[in-house]
């Protein structure tokens, strides 16, 4: 899921993955892939939460990172430079009911899905629950 600075979803986004190592790993990869597409859309800011903390202090260390997600966190920070455009987030597990709810669908129906400027269908509720408890 990315969103702009007014909270309003530019993107939900979930596909398979076969063989990954770890849910650190899965993370990476989901967000990779959303810096990926903002960069594609060209979208002025790109707001990604994400509930590991450790992904977000390791695509701020420019050190060499040795972890199973380390390839995803590299890309990561190859993709945003010096961005001050695509910026992380901390969201707490919790707090992130959005995105299990697209995680899980996706997992049941075994389809992956892409829609830009909103949700699917099942998942709509959430998002207005999620807007009206974001803070400002």
């Amino acid at each position: 899921m990315a969103r702009n600075d007014d909270g309003t979803v530019l993107l939900s986004y979930s596909e398979i993955h076969q063989g990954v190592a770890s849910v650190f790993a899965a993370e990476a990869i989901v967000c990779r892939k959303a810096v990926q597409i903002g960069i594609e859309k060209q979208c002025p800011t790109i707001i990604i939460e994400v509930d590991s903390l450790a992904i977000i202090k390791k695509r701020k260390n420019n050190s060499q990172n040795r972890s199973q997600a380390g390839v995803y966190i590299h890309d990561i920070q190859q993709r945003t430079g010096r961005s001050r455009n695509i910026v992380f987030k901390h969201t707490s597990r919790s707090a992130n009911a959005l995105e299990h709810i697209l995680a899980t669908e996706t997992l049941k129906k075994e389809e992956e899905m892409y829609h830009v400027k909103n949700v699917p269908g099942y998942a709509e509720n959430q998002k207005e629950i999620n807007w009206v408890l974001e803070p400002d």
